[in-house]
């Protein structure tokens, strides 16, 4: 981003220059005596000096010039609030030291941070000012009055708007150069950071705004800052820019919606502001696709949301994604969504559409995929039509359960087993044929499994004794006595 600035910088010129006109290190001391003339003079004198700090190999011996510094922040300090021009091409002289953070300490002896502070305070204020003003010319306009007036204040907006951008844009990079100390950001934030990039994200500058939501997605990692930005409706403010045409900023604003999104009440937010579908139709962008996939993933832990993904494209991109995905592992994060998704019934159904449950199962069997499996079984605990779409792979299922060695695939296998209560299903063949009797009494010995797989045994037992026959045969086994067991 910040060659991106620069290379700007160097397409618009510098302010107060002509084009052709190329500062010379020589001549910095006729530079700064420039910067003790009027508002004119001292543009020129600054836009020279920001030309020579723009190239790395002057900056230190233009910092061994023990006045030049000291100069520029004075006029900061004095004119800034009289010339847009001269406070942008300070600013950015400034800026271009904070690149790198050997010249921090001397930015931090000008107290450059703290009159960027105030910068950004008044120039926020001053929008504020032109907006009401031009909003008083409109309604004069709407009345049919002062038409040309507001025409004219109009363009005079856009210019000024123009030019306060390219001030911000620098002002806000700075201070987030600057923020990479944690105490230079506690600083920032008691003189209320948080507040003046909130008011800025009404703009609509995307330069501007990738450096506003970049800073605001590192300062919301602190939960202070983070209800800072609820209190002032953050999800609101930044719901505008997603879908967007520039990756950049779309990016960066979704990776800060995904910092607020570990929030219960931001996520609720989100949905009520309808970005669930906004979201959904980003899951085939590549770019954005794994922190849209995060997102969701968190909106997903909601069982009041999970049917709300009914409504959408998701069930049939992630299904997609799951059966198309090369290699033998998925991405954590589209698995991880695709199990919370498969609790809710209708999405379940949704997912057993078709030959969609075959085929899930038959992938989750060729790579023995537990997640893909714990998708499966989170299916399979809905009532219904569903739970019948399993009886074809119980083979397969106790086949797994007896020879694989992955015990998180196993659980899942038995899990999937014992959810199938199915009105007809002969579970006496799946006690004898499949030999899973003597597979249940050895996993019910002391110590032989670890808790949840015992756990999803007995919950089999329960199943299973449904059946009559099947009761009385665990009975002969003396199953009942090893459950008072493991009571004891």
């Amino acid at each position: 981003q910040s060659s991106s600035l620069q290379d700007q910088l160097d397409s618009a010129g510098f302010e107060g220059l002509n084009p052709d006109e190329v500062a010379n290190l020589n001549n910095l001391d006729e530079y700064i005596e420039s910067l003790y003339e009027d508002i004119p003079e001292k543009v020129r004198g600054t836009a020279f000096i920001l030309q020579l700090a723009r190239n790395p190999d002057n900056m230190e011996e233009i910092v061994q010039n023990e006045t030049v510094l000291g100069a520029l922040a004075r006029v900061l300090r004095e004119d800034s609030k009289k010339s847009t021009e001269l406070a942008t091409n300070i600013v950015y002289t400034f800026f271009c030291f904070s690149s790198f953070s050997d010249f921090h300490g001397i930015i931090s002896h000008h107290k450059i941070g703290a009159m960027c502070m105030q910068i950004l305070d008044h120039e926020i204020r001053r929008y504020d000012t032109w907006q009401e003003e031009l909003e008083q010319k409109n309604k004069a306009d709407i009345l049919f009055i002062l038409q040309k007036d507001y025409e004219k204040s109009y363009k005079k907006f856009v210019n000024l708007s123009k030019k306060q951008d390219q001030l911000l844009r620098v002002t806000v990079y700075l201070l987030l150069n600057l923020s990479e100390d944690t105490k230079v950001e506690a600083k920032m934030i008691n003189k209320k950071i948080v507040y003046l990039l909130m008011k800025i994200l009404n703009r609509d500058n995307s330069d501007l705004l990738i450096l506003v939501v970049s800073f605001l997605k590192k300062l919301s990692i602190f939960v202070e800052n983070k209800n800072e930005m609820a209190e002032t409706e953050i999800i609101e403010k930044i719901s505008h820019l997603i879908p967007n045409q520039n990756e950049d900023l779309l990016n960066i604003t979704l990776r800060l919606l995904l910092n607020l999104s570990f929030d219960t009440e931001l996520r609720s937010k989100a949905v009520k502001n309808g970005l669930v579908p906004k979201l959904v139709a980003l899951i085939d962008n590549e770019i954005q696709c794994i922190v849209v996939l995060c997102i969701l993933y968190h909106i997903s832990m909601d069982d009041r949301y999970k049917s709300m993904f009914t409504y959408t494209d998701c069930i049939p991109l992630i299904m997609k994604m799951l059966l198309e995905t090369k290699g033998e592992r998925l991405p954590l994060e589209l698995v991880a969504l695709a199990v919370n998704l498969a609790a809710n019934k209708r999405n379940a159904q949704l997912i057993c559409e078709g030959s969609g449950l075959r085929l899930l199962m038959k992938r989750a069997f060729k790579f023995k995929d537990p997640l893909l499996l714990k998708m499966a079984r989170n299916i399979s605990q809905h009532d219904g039509p569903t739970k019948q779409q399993f009886v074809p792979f119980i083979a397969d299922l106790a086949n797994a359960i007896k020879t694989f060695s992955d015990e998180e695939f196993v659980v899942e296998a038995v899990g999937i087993l014992g959810n199938i209560a199915v009105r007809g299903l002969d579970y006496a063949q799946l006690l004898t044929k499949y030999d899973m009797l003597s597979y249940i009494k050895s996993k019910l010995q002391p110590g032989s499994a670890e808790d949840d797989l015992v756990l999803e045994v007995i919950i089999l037992i329960g199943t299973v004794c449904a059946d009559d026959s099947c009761a009385a045969l665990l009975a002969e086994e003396d199953v009942p006595q090893i459950l008072i067991d493991l009571l004891n």
